[in-house]
Order: structure tokens, then C-alpha cells, then sequence
């Protein structure tokens, strides 16, 4: 089941912004404690980001999901950009194709309970990652 879905479509900087607001306002809305809902924010942040910087324009769904019982706060980030090439090398710390640190997905990946990158995907990217109440 999902619930209290909110997209946002990632066009402009400020559409980082966006996201994080919505994340933030869910996941206090469904009674994480401030350092969860910290570390969600985090991840959409980086999220919402990578879209903007890698893709040009994306969308960031946030949603509370319940799976057997357990309820939790689920990000689903999408674009249509080129995509990542090699999902391994991507998900190690200090690999980065854009000059960064290489921080970001694997700062996620540790952040969330679950973190899962669609290996088929066509074009483009689709990043699902999920923490638990």
C-alpha cells in the first residue's frame, strides 16, 4: 500500500529544494524521529541532485509505503538521462564522474534501510530507497 504521495518534477536547482521539503514534511508527518528524518532528507537531497546535475530533469516521488505490516518512507528518483554505466563502480566512495568526491550514492545506499538501482533500465536512471519506522 502507498500513501500521501508527493512528485516533484526536478527542472531547476530550486526544484532540489522542492524535494526536500516534501521529504521532510512526510516523514515528520509519519513520526520519524529527527535524525531519521535527517538522514532521509539527506538522501533525497542527493537524489534530487543527481537528476538535476546528471540528467537535466527528472522526477522525485516520496511516499509512505507499508509492506507486511511495517510502514515506511520511500523515495523513487527517475530520469531520463544517460544513465550509469557501470552501478558497481558508481556505489564506491571517491568513484565520481562529475569531479565530485564521490560521496553521493553510496552516501545513500548507507543512509536508507534499502537501496536498489534498476540494472535494466533502457535509458536513463531509476533509484528506489526505502527507510523503515
Amino acid at each position: 500500500m502507498k500513501k500521501n504521495e508527493h512528485r516533484v518534477e526536478v527542472l531547476a536547482e530550486a526544484d532540489v529544494a522542492k524535494a526536500i521539503y516534501a521529504a521532510q514534511s512526510l516523514s515528520q508527518e509519519m513520526g520519524f524521529e529527527k535524525t531519521a528524518r535527517f538522514m532521509i532528507a539527506t538522501a533525497v537531497s542527493e537524489l534530487a541532485r543527481n537528476i538535476f546535475v546528471y540528467a537535466g530533469a527528472g522526477e522525485v516521488a516520496v511516499q509512505a509505503v507499508e509492506v507486511d505490516g511495517k510502514w515506511g518512507f520511500e523515495v523513487i528518483a527517475e530520469d531520463a538521462g544517460p544513465g550509469i554505466k557501470d552501478i558497481a563502480l558508481a556505489l564506491k566512495e571517491g568513484y565520481s564522474t562529475g569531479g565530485t568526491l564521490g560521496l553521493g550514492l553510496p552516501g545513500v545506499k548507507r543512509l536508507m534501510d534499502e537501496f536498489y538501482i534498476d540494472p535494466e533500465r533502457q535509458i536513463g536512471t531509476m533509484i528506489v530507497a526505502r527507510k523503515w519506522l
